[in-house]
Order: C-alpha cells, then sequence, then structure tokens
C-alpha cells in the first residue's frame, strides 16, 4: 500500500503558497502522493494549484480529490485536465466524484438529477478525452464530439468517489478506481472492493486502485482528539451519502474512523486498511500540537519508507 498526504485541511485557507509548500514537504518526506480536494463554492481549483505546486516539486504523484462533477461538462474538464498534465509530467491523477445534493442546491443552484445516468455519460466522454484526446458521444443528458489539439503523451488516469453500488460498478467498468473518504476498513473489505473488482473483471480492465483518506493523529490523548474531531466532522453524518457507509461500518459517525491513537495503534488500524484491499492511503494530518505534528508525521514517513 501506498502512502501519500491529503493537503484538503490546507483549503480553507486559498492560500496556493502554503498548499505549495505542504506537497513540497511531502515529497521530501518520501511519500508517494499528494492530494487535493476541491469544494463546489469554496473558491480554490485544485487543478490549478497542483500545476503551480509541480513546477518546484518534482517526482510525487498529484491527484485531486475530488473535482465535482456538476458545475464543468466532462470536455471543459477535460482540457483543464490536460493543460494541467502538460505542467507535471506523467505525474496527474484525476479524482473526481458527483459531490452532495444538498451542497450543489444550496450553493450552485444545481439539481442532481439522475446521477448514476450522469456519471455514467461523464465518464464516457472524459475518459475517452484524457486518454486519447478525441471522444464522439451522444447521450441522454451530455453530448460531445471533439479532438483536441495534441493529444496526451501519457493517458491521465481517472478515480471516482463512489460509495453505493450503482457508481461503484460504474466506476469499476469506466475508471481507474475508486476514491474514499470517511470509509472504514470493514466497508473497504465487504462492499467496496468486492463490488468495484467484479465490475472491472468483468469488463476485462485490470485491478483498479482503492485510494482512501482519513484524519489521522498519533497522540497521547486520542479521547481529547476524538471529541474535537466530532465537533469538527458531525456536519457529514447529515450527507446520505456518508451516512450510508457509517452505517455499514457500524459506527455512530465521522468522530468513530478517525484514526487516533499511539504509534502502535494508528499504524494497525493503517494496516487494516492494506488488508481490507487499500491500494493507496492519503492521511489527512488531523492535529493539534506541535507533538501530535511531529509524532504522526514521523510515524507516516515511515510507513512510507
Amino acid at each position: 500500500m501506498r502512502i501519500g498526504i491529503n493537503g484538503t485541511g490546507l483549503v480553507r485557507f486559498g492560500d496556493v503558497e502554503r498548499i505549495t509548500a505542504d506537497v513540497k514537504q511531502a515529497a521530501a518526506d518520501g511519500f508517494s502522493s499528494y492530494w487535493l480536494a476541491e469544494h463546489p463554492t469554496g473558491g480554490l481549483d485544485a487543478l490549478t494549484v497542483l500545476s503551480l505546486a509541480a513546477q518546484s516539486v518534482p517526482a510525487i504523484e498529484l491527484g485531486t480529490a475530488i473535482v465535482p462533477t456538476w458545475p464543468r461538462h466532462p470536455m471543459v474538464l477535460a482540457a483543464q485536465s490536460l493543460t494541467a498534465a502538460g505542467t507535471m509530467d506523467g505525474r496527474l491523477t484525476l479524482g473526481i466524484g458527483l459531490s452532495h445534493a444538498s451542497m450543489l442546491a444550496e450553493g450552485l443552484g444545481l439539481p442532481m438529477d439522475r446521477p448514476i445516468l450522469h456519471l455514467t455519460e461523464y465518464l464516457s466522454i472524459l475518459v475517452p478525452l484524457v486518454s486519447r484526446g478525441e471522444v464522439s458521444f451522444e447521450g441522454e443528458l451530455l453530448s460531445c464530439s471533439a479532438k483536441v489539439f495534441r493529444a496526451p503523451k501519457t493517458p491521465i488516469p481517472v478515480l471516482v468517489a463512489a460509495l453505493g453500488p450503482q457508481a461503484l460498478r460504474v466506476t469499476g467498468r469506466m475508471a481507474d478506481g475508486t476514491t474514499l473518504a470517511w470509509v472504514g476498513a470493514k466497508t473497504v473489505r465487504e462492499h467496496i472492493v468486492p463490488t468495484l473488482c467484479a465490475a472491472a473483471e468483468a469488463s476485462g480492465r485490470p485491478n483498479p486502485r482503492v485510494l482512501a483518506t482519513l484524519p489521522v493523529c498519533v497522540t497521547s490523548e486520542p479521547q481529547v482528539v476524538l471529541d474535537h474531531a466530532h465537533r469538527s466532522f458531525a456536519h457529514y453524518g447529515e450527507l446520505p451519502s456518508y451516512q450510508a457507509m457509517f452505517e455499514r461500518e457500524g459506527v455512530e459517525g465521522a468522530r468513530d474512523l478517525v484514526v487516533a491513537g499511539d504509534e502502535s495503534a494508528v499504524g494497525r488500524a493503517i494496516e487494516e486498511l492494506e488488508a481490507a484491499g487499500v491500494t493507496d492511503f492519503a492521511a489527512s494530518e488531523f492535529t493539534r500540537t506541535d507533538d501530535e505534528r511531529s509524532r504522526t508525521r514521523d510515524l507516516l514517513r515511515s510507513l512510507a519508507a
């Protein structure tokens, strides 16, 4: 299992220089990848930030986890991704997702109608464009006939934030893997991996990547950290897609999926994810003190090595 860093906690600052410094440190510490999310109404464009970071940070995979699909036509996202990839020497991985109905409706006035059909048609356009540079597709919701000016030298891998069975089956058939947030080892082992891999195998595709992100904190005060997590992440329990994952895992909410404890406990939890079928773990460092920051990074660095 490859170990990377998820820098989404920095997105709220909207500070490109700060994120670039974080990417640079992750590369220096030997992590395999760095992932950045994009909030539908947050005002920070993940692909642009990663393109800028790539100019001063070599030799680390740079990925979006995730870019919401609804605000961008797949041709628009393909064009942006191909432009960004041209600055990264084949290091870009594009993570996309449907986001959440409440965020889209309240923040952008966009209805989430027929999401599985939307995802299927979106990938039908996006994947050919970022892999070979041309597409001709006419669907019920989306259509595109295009050939880009310059085909990609290297296909851009596409991961999909897929949680439900239908989305996982579409992802297994059409994409390179999935990117998960707030999903525990039990759910990965019993639901995500079997559904995803069965769809990939039936379509003659290679074993898909399973990228998982969870908050991580090496600490002497795990209960304090978990209480802090409850206050910080309680709102995720209001989103139906995450509620379904919490129920599958047998936990009450996001707090119960935070990986907090001493080095041994955190190491075991990450090993459990690997045993469940996670191929890439992108840690979101959820720390409060200098001691926690140092211990957490030291453990993750040792796992990456």
